[in-house]
């Protein structure tokens, strides 16, 4: 992985487009993550303000709205606008926030696909995002079409959009982001990323080439497992109107409350991350040495197969692996015996959590494992990890 922690190109434009704002183009991960979207200092005011709770504000009795940026809360929130200035910071783009990521991704694909269009998604992504493909945008009119994260991909010819998602969840396949945003623009396709996985520390895909990222905020990025958030970010200003307009229409906004707790939690994204990927690593070597263990996956391991292009593309590599316990029965066992891994659908949280996905639809074996790593000390983790393993043989 790339070892300096300092942001790439694109951070310039976005931090000089917030008036009264300090770029901070050239600082660290921590740094920015800690000071992303916050006020100018004033005295006597908090360094990240209070949420806005309102559902309509005080206009102007002739001139209606005017100028000011808030009219009505669902379309317009202070609140909601620092924390998209926060993220837009670290995808180097402008961004909207969402209620969660299935709305952000929703939203993108309602608001891009017309009958007619063609559409290219993960054969190992998010399941929802699949089955909402072949029930809702096939029924539409939409052509939808399938292919493996680290593919082979078919041809572009009449696509609208190609979505990818990677690391891929829950298999943890990547795909070279800059390659196939080429050959899709080549055809006059949009990419978009799903970096839910990776978070903007881990990869930053319009810097890849992509022209929108989309993401759960909901697991790494704020990492508290306590509210559902969704975004996407975007470099270019018509998709950016469309899918706000969308957003509008909808209204499938996240609250003030949720916003706030979304932008204080950022602030220990970088600590977070470096804590749950070390974990991960740790993890996955002890997994890798126990015969009752298989198909361990990390791209962070130099003999997985997503290393050669993880190890170029991204920054990062997240604290979320992948292993087989052969049955669902075991999975059961490993679960009930283990003390610091809670059993939970999510991922990216404080707390270490495994998921068996079979459960849920995923086509994956009925041992599959999905484990979260968390941001316990490494070596109690990885214990208690091995002790309930023994005791689930």
């Amino acid at each position: 992985m790339n070892d300096e922690q300092v942001p790439v190109p694109g951070d310039e434009g976005f931090a000089a487009s917030a008036e009264g704002r300090v770029s901070w183009h050239g600082y660290g991960d921590g740094t920015r993550t800690v000071h992303a979207g916050l006020p100018a200092s004033e005295p006597g005011q908090p360094f990240l303000p209070g949420p806005v709770f309102a559902a309509p504000y005080h206009l102007d009795p002739e001139a209606g709205q005017g100028s000011n940026p808030n009219g009505y809360g669902r379309p317009d929130n202070p609140t909601r606008r620092a924390l998209e200035t926060a993220i837009g910071e670290l995808e180097g783009g402008d961004c909207l926030a969402f209620a969660s990521g299935q709305a952000a991704i929703s939203a993108l694909l309602l608001a891009v696909l017309r009958p007619g269009d063609g559409v290219v998604l993960p054969t190992d992504g998010y399941f929802p995002v699949r089955a909402f493909a072949t029930d809702t945008l096939a029924a539409m009119g939409v052509r939808v079409e399938f292919a493996p994260t680290v593919g082979p991909y078919p041809s572009f010819e009449g696509v609208r959009l190609l979505l990818l998602e990677t690391p891929a969840n829950p298999g943890l396949d990547v795909c070279d982001v800059t390659e196939l945003a080429e050959r899709a623009h080549a055809a006059g396709a949009l990419v978009a990323v799903d970096n839910t996985t990776a978070t903007p520390l881990g990869q930053r895909p319009l810097d890849l080439g992509a022209d929108v990222v989309v993401a759960s905020g909901t697991k790494a990025l704020t990492g508290h497992s306590d509210l559902l958030l969704g975004y996407l970010a975007t470099r270019s200003a018509e998709l950016l109107d469309t899918l706000r307009s969308w957003r509008a229409t909808t209204g499938s906004v996240p609250g003030a409350f949720d916003s706030w707790l979304a932008h204080r939690s950022l602030a220990t994204l970088d600590l977070r991350l470096a804590r749950q990927s070390a974990n991960a690593a740790a993890v996955a070597v002890a997994l890798r040495e126990r015969a009752d263990v298989s198909g361990v996956r990390w791209p962070g391991l130099a003999d997985d197969p997503a290393y050669p292009v993880a190890s170029r593309q991204m920054r990062r590599v997240p604290g979320v692996l992948g292993f087989d316990l052969g049955d669902a029965e075991r999975v059961t066992r490993f679960l009930r015996a283990s003390r610091l891994v809670f059993a939970a659908t999510s991922f990216g949280g404080l707390h270490s959590s495994a998921d068996r996905r079979a459960q849920w639809g995923d086509d994956t074996s009925a041992g599959f494992v999905r484990l979260s790593c968390g941001v316990e000390d490494t070596a109690d983790l990885v214990a208690d990890i091995l002790s309930a393993l023994d005791a689930a043989a």
